[in-house]
């Protein structure tokens, strides 16, 4: 008479190795479904690149971060500042303003966790040849004689309208990139000391913002008509444009 067959069991190390295996391999296949960026919390960039004079290319957002944009990164609990609309407002399409260049870098550090991607402010210098096709040419001045100066600078400025618009109510660059000439100065990563030697951002007592004439705001202002302005005419609304040096993809 034969004996029954029996199946063997499995050790409990070999059942806790397969396990183990198996936990790897799952790890291993998030680390590479998220090794790209996330569509979530990519922004719109614009279809064209700015070619810069050095020949590197820019990639801007299409349009300044809006309210409903920012208040994700407020509702995450790392935006310190949430935002409103008034009821005639979209804030789909109503662009963040009353922020300060903390409250942007707070938002900049968020979307590159998010997004998994590199974003961040523009220079001046940047902003400067992303606007240079829709901004206006700086008029003749009024007064010739040197010591009227003030009041033909005074008469000139102040062409942009100053209500805050939705996106889509002004220019639109060569490039794509929307609303540069409109009634937002965006924040740029570049430092206004007065000096020349350069200094720290970490240590920048306030930042160039670009709008449609030069000005540099301190780092803590959100309201320009209340904080004044370090140089140039206060602007409107300071809000902000992410770019990045790579294209998204």
């Amino acid at each position: 008479m034969r004996a029954a067959a029996t199946t063997p069991n499995p050790s409990k190390s070999s059942l806790r190795f397969v396990a183990l295996a198996i936990a790897a391999a799952s790890l291993v296949g998030v680390a590479l479904f998220q090794r790209g960026p996330d569509p979530a919390f990519l922004p719109e960039m614009a279809p064209h690149p700015v070619v810069m004079q050095d020949g590197r290319m820019l990639f801007s957002q299409r349009y300044e971060v809006t309210v409903a944009e920012w208040n994700r990164c407020a509702l995450d609990g790392e935006c310190d500042l949430t935002l409103r609309t008034r009821p005639d407002q979209d804030p789909a399409t109503t662009p963040a303003t009353g922020l300060s260049y903390v409250d942007v870098k707070q938002y900049v550090e968020w979307i590159n966790t998010k997004s998994r991607h590199d974003f961040r402010l523009p220079t001046a210098e940047e902003w400067d040849a992303m606007a240079a096709a829709v901004l206006p040419h700086a008029p003749a001045p009024v007064f010739s004689d040197p010591a009227l100066s003030w009041a033909s600078t005074y008469l000139v400025e102040g062409i942009a309208p100053r209500a805050l618009k939705p996106q889509g109510s002004f220019s639109t660059s060569p490039e794509g990139i929307v609303d540069l000439d409109g009634s937002v100065w965006e924040w740029t990563m570049e430092c206004y000391d007065g000096q020349s030697n350069g200094t720290p951002a970490e240590s920048c007592p306030a930042f160039f913002v670009g709008g449609e004439h030069i000005a540099a705001m301190s780092f803590l202002i959100r309201d320009p008509a209340r904080g004044g302005c370090a140089v140039g005419t206060p602007p409107a609304h300071l809000g902000m444009r992410l770019v990045s040096d790579k294209p998204i993809g």
